[in-house]
């Protein structure tokens, strides 16, 4: 399906909307029609006839009705157009939204934040002016010239064929320059989506920038951006003030080509001077819609330009297809339907990358073990946690969850049934209270104390300025790092799931920080299976089993002290940090 063929797909919603748009602009275009013939009857009665004002009552009366109906006819297509574009970019939003959710972090960590963010609001505003103003304008620009030269040709077929022959004009110049418009148009987006993600980029360093000496080297760089895209946009102005001549230029000659006709014709009697005005009333009327659809046209460019870019995401297939259970509606597992949790011959390629992230993995959790996942940079370990937390699916190989395969399971089933600590946990920018509560919604105000107890947390918490209520910041930015990390053990906590999957948060910490960490994370393993991706080695020691990653592949098996005493990747890491001599 080609691109205007979707974005026709999208009016479906608010079809008779759209329906109430066009038929009021038509509706509007009658009202032309007859405010025309009685200011020409009028005018003639009075200046030709000598009619008086008593004689012509009715007509003023019915010429004031007509305005009166023609506003109320233009006020109502704006008003049902507004709601056909709103309509439209409500359910667009939803639908991208809600791709996005089953994309999952793994699409989203490949694209740039501004870019995706842009895409989502400046480029469904810009879809407003081609579902508010373009689509109705090219039904208008279609119905109400015809009209017009329905009722030309019988007074004067010589202005309707001068009419029927100079209408095509405005169309093919319309489209000779809006092929270059179009282009420009879709360079311009692609730059204005640049832009946006290198600004975000560079706001969320400003710390690093500052610290490092480079903020003017950066300002230096966004005027250079700002510049080119102030540069393409001035090139898209440019063709569509050109274009905008263009057409008033055809529109206004042909005008005066109908005017000099009618003024020959009348002069020489061939017409009558209520014809000759009833006419030339309506010829600028005719072109109208046309001239309007040339200035629309290159205002819609900005929707379908940004209409690529939200239906290739759209179009992006998600790893895990949608299911019908939600969230909300999802019961956890219980621990003897989980386990044991076993990764059987596990293979994963990412779509951009040409080595398997994971090769060949074997592997089993059994109820109540802590398993440790140990190896490099790019072994294979954050992937391997994706597996499991169904972010994405094996190329090949099986996962099985007790009897079943994973894959069976709806996917917020099994999430109900995992915990999630990640190594650098997002807070969102609402109270410690929410922050917490997502884990469980309908948790209660003392289950969230309770947590944030076990986790360490409450203490600090209730030293801020509005205990659980104070607002957190941007990615928890008014907290410290070992405060985010306490609120998300109380978050999982919360959440209370039989299998955890914990990226070791304590890898960036100092000795104070950690040691809090580490007595919530104490409280939060306590009688719970879990998978740890460590990056500190003096960590795993109270791990019960270790598998060491190497090359997205399970080199090593066993027991911390096993793995110690044998040759192997493992005794050379530890012998990299100091761990064993």
């Amino acid at each position: 399906m080609n691109l205007d063929r979707r974005l026709l797909a999208l009016l479906r919603g608010p079809r008779t909307a759209f329906f109430v748009t066009v038929a009021l602009g038509v509706l509007g275009g009658l009202l032309i029609v007859a405010q025309a013939a009685l200011v020409a009857w009028m005018v003639n009665a009075v200046f030709l006839q000598k009619a008086g004002l008593a004689e012509i009552r009715w007509a003023v009366l019915a010429f004031v009705v007509v305005l009166g109906l023609r506003a109320a006819a233009a006020w109502g297509a704006e008003v049902s157009a507004f709601r056909v574009a709103a309509d439209v970019k409500r359910t667009l939003r939803e639908r991208l939204l809600t791709h996005l959710a089953l994309l999952g972090p793994v699409y989203t960590h490949g694209e740039r934040t501004g870019e995706l963010t842009n895409t989502l609001t400046e480029g469904l505003e810009e879809l407003e002016t081609y579902f508010r103003r373009y689509l109705p304008q090219v039904v208008l620009a279609a119905v109400v010239p015809l009209l017009v030269l329905v009722l030309v040709f019988p007074r004067d077929w010589i202005s309707g064929l001068i009419m029927l022959l100079t209408a095509p004009l405005i169309p093919l110049f319309m489209n000779l320059i809006g092929s270059i418009a179009e282009s420009l148009t879709k360079k311009q987006w692609a730059q204005l989506e640049r832009m946006s993600a290198f600004l975000l980029d560079a706001l969320q360093g400003l710390t690093a920038l500052k610290i490092l000496g480079r903020s003017r080297e950066y300002i230096r760089r966004v005027e250079t951006v700002s510049d080119r895209f102030r540069e393409t946009t001035l090139e898209v102005l440019r063709i569509a003030f050109l274009s905008a001549l263009v057409l008033e230029w055809v529109g206004t000659l042909s005008t005066a080509v109908v005017s000099v006709g009618i003024g020959l014709r009348l002069l020489y009697g061939k017409l009558t001077f209520e014809q000759a005005f009833f006419v030339l009333l309506l010829t600028p009327e005719f072109y109208f819609p046309l001239r309007q659809l040339g200035a629309r046209f290159h205002a819609g460019m900005g929707g379908v330009a940004a209409a690529e870019r939200i239906f290739a995401v759209l179009d992006t297939p998600p790893q895990i297809p949608p299911e019908s259970v939600s969230a909300a509606a999802a019961k956890p597992l219980l621990p003897q339907e989980i386990f044991p949790l076993r990764l059987e011959s596990v293979t994963f390629t990412y779509p951009d990358g040409s080595v398997p992230a994971l090769q060949d993995v074997s592997l089993t959790i059994e109820e109540g073990m802590q398993l440790a996942l140990v190896g490099p940079s790019g072994a294979g370990k954050t992937t391997l946690a994706y597996l499991l937390l169904r972010f994405i699916v094996p190329q090949s190989g099986e996962i099985w969850v007790g009897e079943r395969r994973l894959a069976e399971i709806p996917a917020a089933v099994w999430r109900q049934s995992v915990a999630w600590v990640p190594q650098q946990p997002y807070l969102f920018n609402t109270t410690v209270e929410e922050n917490i509560r997502l884990a469980r919604p309908d948790a209660s105000f003392d289950d969230i104390v309770q947590a944030a107890k076990i986790a360490r947390a409450d203490e600090f918490i209730r030293t801020l300025p509005e205990g659980y209520q104070t607002v957190v910041g941007e990615q928890g930015a008014r907290l410290s790092g070992g405060q985010a990390q306490r609120i998300a053990l109380a978050r999982a906590l919360l959440k209370d799931a039989p299998f955890l999957i914990l990226d070791e948060p304590t890898a960036s910490l100092d000795p104070e920080h950690e040691a809090a960490i580490q007595e919530g994370l104490q409280a939060l393993l306590a009688r719970r299976t879990a998978l740890i991706i460590a990056h500190r080695l003096n960590t795993v020691t109270q791990a019960d089993r270790i598998a060491v990653l190497e090359n997205g592949r399970v080199v090593q098996w066993g027991a911390p002290d096993e793995l110690a005493a044998q040759e192997g990747l493992f005794r050379r890491l530890l012998q990299a940090r100091g761990a064993v001599s």
